[in-house]
């Protein structure tokens, strides 16, 4: 193997698990908390998210965190009531 090569592998597996590391692991079994204050069901991967309350909330996107974040005890609300209806057990 080239110098090259070994040092390009180096930093791809590097960078794969320094992404792997900043996924959180949030609330709603990693669910969008705006989908589901909205009755949506939206798994993410809980790269975009936010703590509210000592509690992780994922996002499927920066606007979904926005628009969550403009209301956020309101709209916790709304996705706890809904994910309760919709997950039980």
């Amino acid at each position: 193997m080239s110098s090259v090569f070994k040092s390009s592998l180096a930093v791809t597996l590097m960078l794969g698990f320094a992404t792997t590391a900043y996924a959180a692991t949030g609330e709603f079994n990693n669910q969008c908390s705006w989908g589901l204050a909205n009755h949506k069901d939206v798994q993410t991967d809980c790269s975009i998210n936010s703590t509210f309350k000592g509690k992780t909330y994922c996002f499927s996107s920066q606007e979904s965190q926005a628009n969550f974040m403009k209301n956020p005890t309101a709209n916790l609300d709304k996705a706890l009531a809904f994910y309760k209806s919709e997950h039980k057990g």
